[in-house]
């Protein structure tokens, strides 16, 4: 049997538990004794999981925090982390729970039941997704027993809203008098960048030889380490840079205007236009050009690529074209013809 222990360090806040796993020794610190002994216990039954095959009795909120620390040391930014914590929250408020124990199947199904009675399906699918993610992590530290499912609920499919090649050059067009703005929107549709990374760009992350600019993903907190961009855009970038003065390390030293997106909107007579339609035009475009879906996915820097069939590409045009190549014309469909 291999026994973890609890112990502190002389002149130094907080605890440890100590332990051998694969003859070198570990430790993990703890803010308190009363953590460090529930982490031991868990670290005792995994070290002796070929002894026992039950879930370890945990405390909820404590589970709880060890999952934020998880999520902390996955890299995960603190919007993220806040998002799941808060799904946590939820589940404790209308199911409750006091340790990990009582996440059985009857209480996940009742709180899909509950949740379901606050909010709409797509919060409610983010909720479950969070929670699936939540109780695998749990199921292999053998806090929660496995075969526990909780399933999405069907959404029904929104129309994708994204503009035309036309609409494009007209939204360019009607931008002209914004310089910078004209460049975000430029780059949004031929990039498929958020307005948030686009922001960020520095003059360094352009590199010229090469077409490329490196980018940050402010939301995922992973990026392509450079992005291809097309020789028009890199063009204009080139001679915008040239008008700016030295020693200026942003791309757009000004914030993005409301006010003029606005002006911008109503000029081009699409007032609910978002920022967002020219990410999700960047897709379809490239879509209805015949690029893959892999291809769009990895530029759009999505996890899945039914996220970005589903819902960045509109395929409406590619559906028609399609059924256009039918040779109808061939079959000599004629309902004059007697029988």
């Amino acid at each position: 049997m291999r026994k973890p222990w609890v112990y502190k360090r002389k002149h130094i806040k907080g605890w440890w538990c100590g332990w051998y796993e694969g003859g070198k020794r570990k430790a993990k610190a703890l803010p308190t004794k009363s953590l460090a002994e529930h982490f031991r216990h868990i670290k005792y039954t995994q070290l002796n999981s070929d002894v026992f095959t039950s879930v370890v009795d945990f405390d909820w909120r404590h589970m709880v925090e060890e999952y934020r620390r998880f999520k902390q040391v996955e890299g995960r930014k603190d919007a993220s982390i806040y998002e799941v914590l808060l799904t946590l929250r939820h589940f404790e408020r209308l199911v409750g729970s006091g340790s990990s124990k009582q996440i059985t199947q009857q209480s996940l199904d009742a709180f899909v039941l509950k949740r379901s009675e606050e909010v709409g399906k797509s919060t409610l699918n983010k909720d479950i997704t969070n929670l699936r993610a939540f109780l695998k992590w749990a199921v292999r530290n053998r806090l929660v027993a496995s075969g526990l499912e909780i399933r999405k609920v069907k959404v029904p499919q929104k129309p994708v809203i994204a503009l035309t090649a036309e609409q494009v050059k007209d939204l360019l067009a009607a931008a002209s008098r914004y310089p910078t703005l004209r460049l975000r929107v430029l780059l949004a549709v031929t990039t498929g960048l958020r307005r948030g990374d686009i922001e960020t760009i520095r003059i360094g992350d352009v590199h010229f030889d090469r077409q490329t600019i490196s980018t940050r993903n402010r939301k995922a907190g992973k990026a392509m380490p450079e992005r291809p961009v097309p020789e028009e855009t890199m063009t204009e970038l080139s001679n915008y840079v040239a008008t700016l003065p030295d020693g200026q390390e942003r791309l757009l030293p000004d914030r993005f205007s409301p006010k003029k997106w606005d002006r911008i909107r109503d000029q081009v007579k699409f007032p609910g236009l978002t920022f967002q339609v020219l990410r999700k035009t960047f897709a379809s475009l490239l879509a209805q050009r015949g690029v893959s879906t892999a291809v769009t996915q990895r530029l759009l820097e999505h996890s899945s690529p039914q996220l970005t069939n589903d819902v960045y590409t509109n395929v409406d045009p590619v559906l028609r074209q399609a059924i256009s190549l039918l040779p109808v014309a061939g079959w000599a469909l004629n309902p004059s013809v007697s029988q």
